[in-house]
C-alpha cells in the first residue's frame, strides 16, 4: 500500500496550491494521511478530492474545519497515530511521542507537522514523521512530503522535495 503523508498546506493565507509532482504523488496514493493546518475548507476538500482515501486532523490553525485533534489508521499493518504537533517547536517530538504513546500501542509511527520542517526521528522509542510543508509555505523554504509504503507491519519512507 502507497500512502502520501503531507501537512500544512496553508491555502488560500500564505500559499495558492500544492505543487503539480505533489498532486500527482498524492492523486496516485492509496491512502493520504494530513497532518492539519489546511487553513480553509476548500483546501480541506481540494485534498479529499485527490485522495482515495483520508485520514486528517486539524491544525491549530483549523479551528472551523470540523476534524479531529487526533485519529488513528492501520495500514498495512502498520498503525499511525496523527496529530498536528501544536505549541512551541521546542517540546514538538515530546508531545507527539506522549500523543502516541497515549492512543496506541508501542510500535504504532506518529504523524505531524506544525514546524514545516522534514523529519524522521526515533524519538524515545516511538518512531515520528513530519512531512514538511506540501506547499513550502513559510517559515518552510521549499515544499515537502513524505510518501511510505507499507506491507505486512513493515514501513519505508521516502522524503520528496522540490
Amino acid at each position: 500500500m502507497d500512502v502520501a503523508l503531507i501537512s500544512d498546506s496553508h491555502i488560500p493565507s500564505r500559499e495558492h496550491e500544492i505543487p503539480p509532482s505533489f498532486r500527482e504523488r498524492i492523486e496516485v496514493a492509496d491512502h493520504v494521511i494530513h497532518a492539519g493546518d489546511f487553513d480553509s475548507k476548500g483546501a480541506l476538500a481540494d485534498i479529499r478530492h485527490m485522495a482515495t482515501e483520508l485520514t486528517a486532523v486539524s491544525g491549530n490553525i483549523d479551528p472551523q474545519i470540523g476534524l479531529p485533534e487526533r485519529a488513528t489508521v492501520e495500514l498495512g499493518g502498520v498503525t499511525f497515530v496523527v496529530t498536528h504537533g501544536t505549541g512551541p517547536h521546542q517540546g514538538w517530538a515530546d508531545r507527539v511521542a506522549i500523543a502516541v504513546r497515549e492512543a496506541a500501542d508501542s510500535n504504532a509511527i506518529g504523524v505531524a507537522g506544525h514546524t514545516h520542517e522534514q523529519t524522521d526521528i526515533v524519538y524515545e522509542g516511538v518512531r515520528l514523521l513530519n512531512p514538511g510543508s506540501v506547499t513550502g509555505a513559510s517559515p518552510a523554504d521549499r515544499p515537502t512530503m513524505l510518501t511510505a509504503t507499507v506491507e505486512d507491519g513493515t514501513l519505508s519512507v521516502a522524503q520528496h522535495e522540490l
